[in-house]
């Protein structure tokens, strides 16, 4: 007699107990390949805002950010095609106070050098746009971006579009009153490309891991090492204004000695605008004083942060930090260098290229003390 299968506890007559249904290999490999191309999609994106960033550099360096005195998104796009149409553009110009102060004995073939240079700072920032919003519509379309990221990757692409923005307000200021963009305004375009920058990094790294090797990494993390680096790397970012103001303000070109300002600790100067909040926004001997005492400030902050790196035991976390001390120090000294010799235009754009490099590095520590990597012991 055939032996009866006993029927388990609470079962319902006639209904079949499904089996557990694995998460299918490919499917988990497709998402690992989803991340990873999404992580390429940002490092692309932030190599392209490095470029803006150097470009608009030497925009400002060269005085060339004022060529253009209209914003057309569209017909912005195509430069003029005959001499009518640069003899139009010219005549525009001419209008501004930066023309009729500084550049009144200015001929149509220096014109176009600056208006070249304005038209590829601009252009780039619509191709950093295209190349953002493009692949966004289409990994969101496709349903390829992973649950509760799509804010996250939202958040740079809109920081882009108002980007645009403030670019056309810092342009704007130096059209009427002024002969050149007022350099609060610059510091807050500058700021924003680096705040893109940061968090198109940031993004990418993240991307980079699978998502149950972030979740293990994540148990592991700094948390106080984190915290100083998130601390420091504010202080960097405040540098970073300053250095726009300096820029904005010419004030690298003003005080050439070091480590007085000439012969001064603080030039009498600094302080001799009215109101005296004014200062530090317009006086280039402030403008430079507050960039130097930030700068000693933050290069004391970064050694402390390497010595806090020795406590956590762990090599890369150690490894990156080492690389932050080089290049703070290489940033250091550079700027010291650019003071000295009057800050020329290649100086100068070395420096800013050395900010990029030295927020990056900090990014990279920062990130490896919140997702460790599991570190193994060797065995002899």
């Amino acid at each position: 007699m055939a032996e009866k299968k006993q029927r388990a506890l609470f079962e319902e007559a006639g209904t079949a107990q499904p089996a557990p249904v694995a998460t299918p290999p490919d499917r988990e490999a497709a998402k690992a390949r989803d991340r990873r191309t999404l992580a390429l999609w940002q490092f692309a994106v932030a190599a392209l805002v490095v470029v803006i960033i150097v470009v608009g550099g030497l925009t400002r360096l060269t005085d060339s950010g004022l060529s253009i005195t209209e914003w057309n998104l569209v017909t912005g796009v195509l430069p003029p095609l005959s001499e009518a149409g640069w003899a139009g553009e010219f005549a525009k110009y001419q209008t501004i106070p930066e023309f009729k102060e500084m550049n009144f004995d200015m001929e149509m073939s220096e014109f176009k050098t600056i208006y070249w240079w304005e038209w590829g700072h601009r252009m780039l920032g619509r191709l950093i746009g295209l190349v953002y919003l493009i692949p966004f519509a289409l990994f969101a379309v496709r349903k390829r971006i992973p649950q509760g990221w799509f804010g996250t990757l939202l958040l740079p692409g809109v920081m882009i579009a108002v980007q645009g923005v403030i670019g056309w307000w810092m342009v704007s200021s130096g059209l009427s009153e002024r002969v050149d963009v007022a350099p609060y305004r610059l510091a807050v375009h500058l700021g924003m490309a680096f705040a893109i920058f940061s968090i198109l990094i940031w993004n990418g790294l993240r991307l980079s891991q699978a998502e149950h090797e972030a979740l293990a990494a994540r148990r592991r993390r700094f948390v106080g090492f984190k915290s100083i680096a998130t601390g420091v790397g504010i202080l960097a970012f405040v540098q970073i204004l300053a250095g726009a103001l300096v820029a904005g303000l010419d004030a690298g070109r003003g005080y050439t000695d070091w480590p007085l300002m000439n012969g001064a600790l603080i030039p009498p100067e600094a302080t001799e605008m009215t109101p005296f909040w004014k200062n530090f926004f317009e006086n280039p001997a402030l403008a430079q004083f507050d960039h130097r005492i930030i700068g000693y400030v933050l290069f004391a902050a970064i050694i402390w942060m390497w010595m806090r790196s020795r406590k956590t035991g762990h090599a890369a976390v150690k490894r990156w930090t080492d690389w932050v001390l080089v290049a703070a120090t290489g940033q250091m000294l550079w700027g010291i260098l650019t003071v000295l010799n009057g800050a020329p235009l290649g100086y100068a754009i070395v420096h800013q290229l050395g900010a990029v490099v030295l927020i990056f590095l900090m990014l990279r520590a920062r990130f490896e003390a919140a997702y460790p990597a599991e570190e193994k012991i060797a065995r002899s």
